[in-house]
């Protein structure tokens, strides 16, 4: 039987993404993100880039919509934390995608869209 968070789970669970867009954010290029999914709970880390390390925490709202909680260590030493929801999706190559709306909630101000895209090995 499939539930309301089976795609997002399918979709995102052990899987690793990187940046396809984020002209307002910290982690670039360089950045991994990897996500665990159990049942509507999401967690993840994340480093690479100008991100020393950093985890995420969140859960599924919806059949192809997440919210998360941030937080990270960026390698100048800032701590930094925040908020997002996201869209869960799927390009033309079959890859996840992911597109954020998001926000600082500590150590910086502002927020902004971002989009990563699933590294298939």
């Amino acid at each position: 039987m499939e539930t309301p968070f089976s795609q997002i789970s399918e979709r995102l669970h052990n899987r690793r993404f990187t940046v396809a867009g984020n002209a307002q954010g910290l982690s670039g290029a360089g950045t991994v993100f990897h996500y665990k999914v159990e049942q509507d709970a999401i967690s993840g880390t994340y480093q690479g880039g100008r991100i020393r390390i950093g985890n995420q925490v969140g859960r599924v709202t919806g059949p192809d919509t997440v919210e998360l909680l941030f937080q990270c260590l960026t390698t100048e030493g800032e701590i930094l934390s925040g908020w997002s929801r996201g869209t869960v999706g799927v390009d033309n190559a079959g890859r996840t995608t992911l597109s954020f709306v998001w926000g600082w909630l500590s150590g910086a101000t502002g927020g902004g869209e971002s989009s990563y895209v699933e590294l298939v090995a």
